[in-house]
């Protein structure tokens, strides 16, 4: 079997093996395959899949490690296909000596703050499976255009920049599964100034993903997270969340997922998103929407929010249902988080099967975290056409439920109550400011300290039980 090794690579970690390896891959032999030993590079590889056609780069069962002390990535797939996933649209060149490049089974360690680990340009099926990638800057770099992405089984661990970076790409039918990416700076899994359509990302372990594990000076407050979408410029749409672990140690501004749009009463360009069926924590907002359309977040355990365990703005079609929003109980009385969902300038918007618990004291107490600013567990504000329903919030303070200048609104079938000795809600709903054509009705509100509902224009309450206690 042909390896480096035959064209002159020797893998002791001293000797330059670029040109060894690059002339293996212009040799245009298929599959390039590294036997065990440490590759040192000082310059990009290019696989330059037009001129070289159907190329494998493969370690032999991740024994082989590059060490690379190149300038940008160790490894650039570069591809030539200009159409969509259409079989259509490729030229029967490009499946003749472009389609599926293959980077498989080894390791790739940077030894520069600009060393990234594989770069993807144009590539069409390009699969990356088996990898580790650590040290480098960004893991993964997708630019230019792309369809048909798989990145599987890899570890994508402990980078200065980005794990997987969909940077100002047009992107089609990728699938992200199975992997660990953690401990890069900033962030797990971020796309910026691109066009998505059909990104699935499922089965990974994405976790503190800010600047906590590299110390670098003043950094801590640059925004990032596990998983960061950003349409302020391009689109991202049809995509799914699912089956993750998605956590990290907080940082200030931090989110595990976050969306954010272009806003100013522009056509929001991201949505149509599911987020499903994951673990997610621990961060200063767990989930934040801004400016978001048609996104539905279900099935989830969402906890430990340093400000908010999901926070969503100036967004439309949201669905929220039957998740479990609260707090790591392993973390005992003298540690404990409090939760919280908010909305504001929200509209067209269902909350329905959710249970919301709150810490017993009512406030934070875990040592990195700021004073909480909070009034309710539930934070409705400046909205409507809002459905609240089948939720259970419980042990909340200084409220359960916070309104204010909400309309078109209805709590159906929710229980809010405070249980704790002696117990600290003041009342089950606070709302300020209007409440048109607004009701409760069907519920189970208190005991609570104070007036059940405080309203200056009481909403219709039919069907419900409402308790207050004495004052403690």
């Amino acid at each position: 079997m042909t390896t480096v090794a035959d064209f002159g690579a020797v893998g002791d970690g001293v000797t330059d093996d670029t040109e060894a390896i690059q002339h293996a891959i212009d040799e245009s032999i298929g599959e390039v395959l590294f036997g065990r030993g440490v590759f040192r590079i000082t310059r990009s590889i290019l696989i330059d899949l037009e001129r070289i056609g159907l190329t494998s780069i493969r370690g032999r069962s991740g024994t082989a490690t590059i060490v690379s002390e190149a300038r940008g990535p160790a490894f650039i797939l570069k591809g030539t296909h200009s159409g969509s996933a259409d079989p259509a649209s490729f030229k029967t060149e490009i499946w003749e000596r472009e389609r599926m490049p293959c980077l498989a089974d080894l390791e790739i360690t940077g030894k520069t703050p600009e060393s990234d680990g594989i770069l993807v340009t144009g590539a069409v099926m390009p699969t990356i499976t088996g990898v580790l990638l650590r040290k480098l800057r960004h893991g993964i770099q997708i630019t230019g255009r792309a369809r048909n992405v798989l990145i599987d089984h890899c570890h994508i661990y402990h980078n200065l920049g980005i794990g997987v970076f969909l940077d100002r790409v047009n992107l089609h039918q990728t699938i992200i599964s199975n992997s660990h990416i953690s401990y890069c700076r900033l962030g797990g899994i971020r796309i910026e100034g691109s066009e998505i359509r059909n990104l699935q990302i499922t089965g990974n372990d994405i976790e503190y993903n800010n600047n906590r594990a590299h110390a670098v000076p003043e950094a801590d407050a640059e925004p990032t997270a596990e998983i960061y979408l950003d349409a302020r410029v391009g689109s991202i749409r049809e995509g799914t969340i699912c089956s993750n672990t998605i956590q990290a140690t907080y940082s200030p501004g931090g989110a595990n997922i976050r969306m954010i749009d272009q806003g100013s009463g522009k056509h929001p360009q991201v949505g149509m998103w599911t987020i499903s069926g994951n673990l997610i924590g621990s961060q200063w907002n767990n989930i934040h929407l801004t400016a978001a359309q048609g996104v539905t977040i279900t099935g989830n355990y969402i906890y430990s929010g340093h400000h908010r365990n999901l926070l969503c703005e100036d967004s439309f079609q949201i669905v929220v249902g039957d998740n479990c929003f609260g707090h790591n109980a392993d973390y005992g009385v003298e540690r404990e988080l409090c939760t919280g969902v908010t909305f504001e300038r929200c509209q067209d918007t269902i909350f329905n099967g959710n249970i919301l618990q709150d810490c017993q004291t009512g406030r934070h107490l875990f040592p990195d975290a700021p004073e909480l600013q909070r009034e309710a567990l539930l934070e409705l504000k400046n909205c409507h056409n809002f459905i609240v329903s089948n939720c259970q919030i419980l042990d909340s303070a200084p409220y359960g439920i916070r309104l204010a200048n909400c309309h078109d609104m209805t709590l159906t079938g929710i229980t809010v109550t405070d249980r704790r000795t002696p117990p600290l809600m003041k009342s089950a709903v606070f709302w300020t400011g209007t409440n048109k054509d607004s009701m409760i009705t069907g519920s189970r509100l208190g005991p609570c300290l104070e007036d059940v509902i405080q309203s200056e224009q009481p909403p219709e309450v039919t069907s419900c039980i409402l308790k207050a206690t004495a004052a403690q």
